[in-house]
């Protein structure tokens, strides 16, 4: 079994401007500047051979190049309280087409269909019991946030390795964007 999860990787540019974020929430675990990712398709635990299928069905999808934007910060939460910290990604027709390519490969696959909303975003820190004001607080001083355009020209099969310092990510595969067929009889499919 292995845990996987398809992303673009926020360069390091976007990264570096990123960072003054990091601070101003007391017990805030913040993401290193080699994790920062948008997530496209979690997967989870599979088998291995699911594994080569997802790669298979990813390595069949065409979507051109683009550029994405980072705007804004938020937050997720549930009952128990504010979980994670995030900068936005701004909206793009192509990002979600991309998003929704992700999702029929793993279908394609045999995965179950992620039934869950999806909103683009990078996941900046984990929070476990940070006061409510201190994020309140966070989320002010930086919504204004607005990352210059970034060029995407590739995503990854990503695997996620827990160990107590957090999570490691490895890039398993790497996939270049490419622009659709050009024709009469040319549609744009997954």
């Amino acid at each position: 079994m292995i845990r996987l999860f398809v992303a673009i990787t926020v360069p390091h540019e976007a990264a570096l401007a990123l960072e003054p974020l990091a601070n101003g929430v007391p017990g805030a675990r913040w993401s290193p500047k080699e994790n920062l990712h948008i997530t496209l398709r979690f997967v989870g635990e599979i088998a291995e051979a699911a594994a080569e299928d997802l790669d298979s069905a990813l390595s069949a999808m065409t979507t051109p190049p683009f550029e994405v934007a980072l705007a804004g910060v938020g937050c997720f939460g549930d009952d128990a309280g504010v979980t994670a910290l995030w900068a936005g990604v701004e909206a793009s027709e192509t990002l979600t087409i991309l998003r929704g390519r992700c999702e029929s490969a793993a279908r394609r696959a045999g995965l179950k269909p992620d039934t869950r909303t999806w909103k683009p975003h990078v996941t900046l820190a984990y929070l476990s019991g940070a006061e409510p004001a201190r994020v309140a607080a966070w989320t002010r001083t930086h919504n204004l946030l607005r990352i210059p355009p970034f060029a995407v020209e590739r995503f990854g099969l990503y695997s996620s390795w827990r160990t107590r310092a957090g999570s490691v990510y490895r890039l398993e595969r790497s996939y270049s964007l490419r622009p659709w067929p050009r024709g009469p009889s040319a549609l744009p499919g997954s």
